[in-house]
């Protein structure tokens, strides 16, 4: 049985990580850290453990061997490094960190303590998604050509945990980035994933549309985007995310293929349809995209990787260090929104 610990008691911890380790048969959930000492006494009072006073007592728990990190963008790299030096395993929330230096920073640090780090890249796990490379890799659609990726819903101040538009995901000293970078790099992340190439060139555009602080001005970070990535195999398409995506959520990808199309998560009954080059379908009734929606959302499978992997001494599709090259791309496409051009990543 793994003793391990969350630091940030957000609601993604709450909806994800407390919750998935509570349905782990191998994890026993040690404690918990928050700035704020009762939300962290709430996912105690309901998964056991204790709360600890500092997130430094928290990993000199001898007893602790692998922390969630849940905290804000910005405190990603320096939390997670001060875990792995303290001897745990390592689960850090995305986007990894806030710069490329960070990100490599938390390799080293990984590196050096022998162990294991990993990013919560959900996507990959997605069974539609896994499905969906596995016929890829078949050449039963051949290569990718294009794609179209899109990811919005309402907006993190519907989701966060304190409802409300002063949420950090809106300001720049704790979240770096917006909607490009909360939302996009699932679609960046899993299109890698999906076409099995690196992304060699990046354009985005970012605006705030709509968002505002409660004062009436405009949030620090964008709530749109749009990215058009190129791959060094040829296959070039867009990822659009959206933070004003009001109604529903909506997330989902095409595949423009040689051989047809692959359709994933557009149908809620079929997650994955294929259209082949003369016409005919196929239909794979796979799973549903789960969304910020859901009361209690089912298993996103992050938790079961990050424990499976350790315990059997695997390598895993959510290593850090198969994530670094999607985070590469996200900083090129906040430097390519700066600077109004295309960028080489």
């Amino acid at each position: 049985m793994m003793k391990v610990g969350v630091i940030g008691c957000g609601s993604i911890a709450k909806q994800r990580h407390a919750h998935e380790y509570g349905l782990n048969p191998n994890t026993e959930i040690a404690g918990f850290f928050d700035l704020n000492p009762a939300r962290a006494q709430a996912l105690a009072d309901v998964y056991g453990g204790k709360v600890y006073e500092t997130m430094e007592a928290l990993i000199a728990d001898p007893e602790i061997e692998a922390v969630s990190v849940c905290v804000a963008n910005a405190f990603h790299a320096p939390t997670a490094i001060k875990a792995l030096q303290a001897g745990k395993h390592v689960l850090c929330e995305k986007p990894m960190a806030v710069t490329l230096e960070d990100c490599e920073a938390m390799i080293a640090a990984a590196k050096a303590a022998g162990k294991r780090l990993m990013i919560g890249q959900n996507q990959r796990l997605a069974p539609t998604h896994v499905k969906a490379r596995q016929i890829l890799e078949s050449g039963q659609m051949g290569k990718v050509l294009a794609f179209q990726s899109t990811f919005g819903h309402g907006g993190p101040e519907s989701w966060s945990m304190d409802k409300s538009a002063n949420t950090w995901f809106f300001k720049k000293s704790a979240a770096a980035f917006g909607s490009m970078a909360d939302l996009g790099i699932h679609k960046i992340d899993v299109i890698r994933y999906l076409v099995g190439s690196e992304i060699t060139s990046v354009y985005s555009k970012q605006a705030v549309l709509d968002k505002k602080f409660p004062d009436g001005t405009p949030i620090e970070v964008d709530d749109n985007s749009i990215e058009v990535l190129s791959f060094a195999n040829g296959a070039t398409g867009t990822v659009t995310t959206s933070w004003t995506c009001y109604g529903e959520e909506y997330n989902m990808t095409t595949l423009f293929c040689e051989k047809g199309l692959m359709k994933l998560y557009m149908d809620p009954t079929y997650s994955l349809q294929i259209v082949n080059k003369d016409g005919t379908k196929v239909f794979y009734q796979i799973d549903r995209m789960q969304t910020n929606d859901d009361a209690q959302q089912a298993s996103s499978g992050i938790i079961d990787e990050f424990i499976g992997a350790i315990l059997e001494d695997r390598p895993s599709v959510i290593d850090a260090e198969a994530v670094l090259g999607s985070m590469k791309a996200v900083f090129a496409c906040i430097r390519s929104a700066g600077e109004g051009r295309e960028v080489q990543v």
